[in-house]
């Protein structure tokens, strides 16, 4: 089964962005923002294939236009940290024919959002590249039968409740079982196994390393053929998983061989086995005296005389195939969370003077609006502008700082102070630590290949007793299949 691709974010003023800049971005759009009077032109945009808007039942038919729908969204919130929208991103089954994929997200769409009150933003995107996808922008208020904006939550003896049960906990894992389900019934339903499975790697039962995200602009560096770090790293994750599921394979035959020479009733010793190679045809003498030699010594190294110690040898690798997958996954996990950490500290130490400049500026503002008459007008709309043109000339810039500044509360939460550097060098000595523990890891993972062919050795010479009186031919016919 194939791990979905479903993604959420919740797009707010607080980190610097604007619905209407969100929804003219994803739909190749101009619109005009009448919150902060802002332009945004994205009509060079390519790639888009599809665009629409899907309304509820009372929702107010000119919703179905973009622009009326998200200035609307803009002008019904008041706070600068106001949440806007919440946008679902989707990777689509690329088995799936455009026309297929797209009666696939309607009726997703329809069924778990639009029928729950929510007007959703749907735009799809391919670039033909083999990764089609979706963008579905859903709005956070309820619409009352009145076609006006509902509350979003109320305070019912000090205690927020929210109005809906959109903004739940559990929802997301809801929404992508639910997607799970429709995607596996659209590729029935057109001939195909379904292969989706919403739930995680370790909650499949699966002992594979899971790849990272690689965001947008990786992706687009990656499609371009620039290698990027993010890349890289899955580049090695699958070798990996790859080798790490071959070694298991080689170890389970193994494992079934020994059974089954174990009910053999006259199995060859293993000083047959040395024997053997020490009389093996078609070799040099220094050859057969260096195989030999390897198979004596990891024999007396391993104090294995007979097949029950192979064995528990052989089982004993097995458990260690378990354990180094278990902490490879954990090692993973650690790394790639110290490397989002970093990054984010790199670009709350790097972009921060811009979001201050835009403070300065945008406060500039707020102290002229305070005074009256023409003057106090005209001086508290010249500020605007150049706190409006100052973002607008470093809105990626100022975007980053927003969201390391939110990633970093939530995880240092009630330790993080905006006015101080987050504990980078520690988490890079940490990095540093876990990067050290990884090579170490994998180098016993390389003792582990060496023991499983030094095992697989000795498997070929009793094959080679057992079928000692057949023509050469034979016997290599009869091992073709192994290894």
């Amino acid at each position: 089964m194939d791990f979905c691709h479903l993604s959420i974010q919740i797009i707010s003023r607080g980190s610097g962005k604007s619905a209407v800049a969100a929804a003219a971005y994803r739909a190749g759009e101009t619109i005009t923002n009448e919150y902060d009077g802002v332009t945004h032109d994205y009509t060079k945009k390519g790639g888009i294939v599809h665009t629409e808007i899907i309304l509820p039942r009372h929702a107010p038919a000119e919703y179905k236009d973009r622009a009326v729908l998200w200035n609307a969204v803009e002008k019904s919130e008041r706070y600068c940290t106001a949440q806007l929208s919440r946008e679902i991103e989707i990777a689509l089954p690329a088995k799936l024919t455009a026309e297929q994929n797209l009666s696939l997200v309607r009726g997703y769409v329809q069924d778990t959002f639009v029928n729950a009150g929510m007007v959703a933003d749907v735009c799809f995107h391919d670039k033909g590249n083999g990764n089609p996808h979706v963008h579905i922008m859903l709005t956070m208020r309820p619409i009352e039968p009145d076609g006006k904006w509902g509350q979003k939550s109320r305070t019912i003896n000090g205690r927020k409740i929210n109005t809906v049960d959109w903004h739940d906990r559990d929802k997301a894992e809801q929404w992508r079982a639910a997607w799970a389900d429709y995607c596996n019934a659209a590729l029935v339903a057109n001939g195909f196994e379904p292969t989706i499975d919403h739930r995680s790697y370790a909650r499949q039962g699966k002992e594979q390393i899971p790849t990272v995200h690689l965001g947008p602009a990786a992706s687009q560096m990656e499609r371009r053929g620039i290698r990027t770090e993010r890349g890289d790293q899955n580049r090695a994750i699958e070798i990996t998983n790859k080798e790490i599921k071959q070694l298991r394979a080689r170890i389970n035959k193994l494992n079934k061989w020994i059974a089954d020479e174990a009910a053999n009733p006259t199995p060859p010793t293993l000083y047959d086995v040395i024997t053997e190679i020490l009389n093996r045809q078609g070799q040099s003498s220094i050859t057969r005296l260096k195989n030999a030699a390897d198979v004596f010594n990891f024999l007396q190294r391993n104090n294995i005389s007979d097949y029950a110690e192979l064995e528990k040898m052989v089982n004993a690798m097995d458990g260690k195939v378990d354990a180094i997958g278990a902490q490879m996954k954990k090692l993973q996990r650690r790394t790639d969370t110290l490397k989002e950490h970093i990054m984010h500290s790199e670009n709350f130490k790097q972009y921060r003077r811009h979001r201050r400049k835009y403070d300065e500026l945008y406060a500039v503002y707020q102290a002229a609006k305070k005074g009256t008459g023409f003057f106090a007008e005209r001086k508290a709309q010249k500020a605007l502008d150049a706190a409006n043109e100052y973002h607008e000339d470093f809105r990626p810039q100022i975007a980053m700082y927003n969201n390391a500044e939110k990633y970093l509360r939530d995880v240092l939460q009630g330790r993080f102070d905006p006015k101080k550097l987050p504990p980078i060098t520690k988490w890079r000595e940490e990095l540093a630590a876990k990067t050290a523990e990884s090579t170490a890891l994998y180098q016993e993972y390389k003792t582990l290949k060496d023991e499983t062919a030094k095992v697989e050795k000795i498997k070929r010479s009793v094959e080679d007793i057992l079928h000692s009186d057949e023509p050469k031919q034979a016997r290599q016919k009869s091992r073709g299949m192994e290894f």
